[in-house]
């Protein structure tokens, strides 16, 4: 599988593939662009990804700048920007990385030297010359955001058009170490956005780290649109200290090449489309942000944020515009959440090796809702799971989590949720905490923080207070399975 060097090259694989839309015909930013994109991608295997040749802003004028949405919206479009087949293929790399095994003599030593050279392939390494992406400087005076750049507004009652698939570069004020997320930004004016830093993302820690220092200008430089791989890492849970960009090459199995950004001491990758340098300033008073039409499929009230104030744009001769569009799900961040879903595995059964499998269906957005297998080993198994997933990063913002036996298929939703309620007695096998929750969960009593479920729908033991003998699972004998398999074709019932 290729790795693509940009966005644009992967568009054009796209289009070669036939998976490429090019609408041709004006379509407005204001609402029509996010119609299009989200009947697209509710259609069967997320539809196509759609290239808007002709974005018309406010007033009528029409943007220069195309618009890609729905990239990332399909399982083999998000296979191929991650540049494998299968995404098991990275979660196993993962795995061999994490917790290598220990070779047993000279020439086994010898066979895992090709694995350690691949890693000292993989760290971001300086471009060197001009980047593709300051082929064209706009400096304080020279340009408005508003007209500038054709930035959807999404939902009927969003507070405005927001920037949707950014990569937020910011900077730890006392280490230098550098933080890629990506987060939702409201065009305020032609110069300035809010920049929507939930509490628990590695961005508000950086602010709040600026803003303890006493210092003024926290410099922020945004880059949209990039090689594939990049631009989904700012996506990624990565456990601290580990850098985006190191991330990237890792799965690229080639570096990420980067520059120093024009007005600040931060790298950016210089296959971006659109970098936006600038500053927030930790002692302004926080603007309104919102509302917005956001993943869980209800908006996001109005709340206060700090404001990004952009002094300088650079970007491609010829750049496109990436966007996507969150709201009821399916959308497309199914596939981006969904690729977490299977890279990150091996790391959560580093800690919990009894883990066989987590899924996040789309139906919970993430964080509502989660399906565990485990190998159950003694008593009170799955609470202890469920106490240690709570426990690992951002998945202690999951509201619901469900713990079955091995065997099921936890990404089969039907499956798992016949299997957990056929397992449970509500009142033992419910288990109530509080913990953090996600700032977007509109029903926690209070932001950011309530309650949590575990539902324990293993198989009891006699241990944990079930005297009562347990049935067995409904299954058809093997060698009447066997005997059916053989005639099953000729038999005309598969059409």
């Amino acid at each position: 599988m290729p790795i693509f060097q940009n966005l644009q090259e992967f568009l054009a694989h796209l289009d070669q593939q036939g998976d490429l839309v090019r609408v041709k015909q004006p379509v407005s930013v204001d609402l029509e662009m996010a119609e299009i994109a989200d009947r697209t991608m509710k259609l069967p295997g997320g539809g196509p990804a759609l290239l808007f040749e002709r974005p018309v802003l406010a007033g009528g004028i029409e943007s220069r700048i195309p618009v890609a949405i729905n990239v990332f919206g399909s399982w083999a479009r998000m296979t191929a920007a991650l540049g494998v087949t299968d995404l098991r293929e990275h979660a196993e790399r993962i795995r061999e990385l994490v917790k290598p095994a220990v070779p047993k003599g000279l020439w086994a030593k010898v066979q895992m030297l090709p694995k350690l050279m691949e890693l000292t392939k993989v760290p971001p390494r300086s471009y060197g010359k001009k980047p593709p992406c300051q082929e064209v400087v706009l400096r304080e005076g020279e340009f408005d955001l508003t007209t500038l750049l054709p930035v959807l507004r999404t939902w009927p009652d969003d507070g405005g058009p927001f920037i949707t698939m950014p990569m937020v570069m910011t900077l730890d004020p006392e280490s230098g170490a550098q933080n890629i997320g990506m987060y939702r930004m409201q065009v305020f004016g032609p110069t300035t956005t809010g920049m929507h830093w939930q509490r628990h993302k590695g961005g508000a820690a950086h602010y709040r780290a600026w803003k303890k220092n006493g210092s003024t200008r926290m410099p922020v430089v945004v880059a949209l649109g990039g090689d594939p791989v990049t631009m989904y890492t700012p996506t990624a849970p990565l456990p601290p200290g580990i850098n985006e960009y190191l991330f990237g090459g890792f799965l690229r199995r080639q570096p990420v090449y980067t520059a120093k950004a024009l007005t600040a001491d931060i790298d950016v990758p210089v296959e971006a489309e659109i970098v936006l340098e600038g500053y927030v300033d930790p002692s302004e008073a926080l603007a309104i942000e919102g509302p917005f039409g956001d993943h869980t499929g209800f908006y996001t009230l109005e709340e206060e944020y700090p404001t990004f104030h952009v002094t300088t744009v650079t970007m491609r001769k010829n750049p496109v515009y990436p966007a996507t569009l969150v709201g009821r799900p399916p959308v497309e961040d199914v596939y981006l959440g969904g690729a977490t879903e299977r890279i990150f595995l091996p790391l959560a059964q580093l800690t919990m090796p009894e883990i066989v499998d987590y899924h996040m269906p789309p139906e919970g957005v993430f964080h509502n809702l989660v399906f565990v297998s485990i190998r159950k080993e003694f008593p009170g198994h799955a609470y202890k799971v469920m106490n240690g997933l709570w426990g690992m990063g951002l998945m202690s913002l999951a509201k619901v989590i469900v713990v079955v036996d091995e065997g099921i298929d936890v990404q089969n939703v039907q499956e798992a949720w016949w299997y957990a309620l056929g397992n449970i007695d509500p009142q033992r096998d419910t288990y109530f905490t509080r913990g953090p929750v996600d700032d977007l969960d509109h029903a926690a009593q209070v932001a950011a923080f309530g309650s949590k479920m575990g539902i324990d729908g293993t198989r009891k033991w006699p241990e944990e207070g079930f005297t009562r003998r347990w049935p067995e699972l409904i299954e058809m004998s093997p060698d009447v399975k066997a005997k059916v398999d053989g005639m099953w074709s000729g038999l005309g019932i598969e059409r």
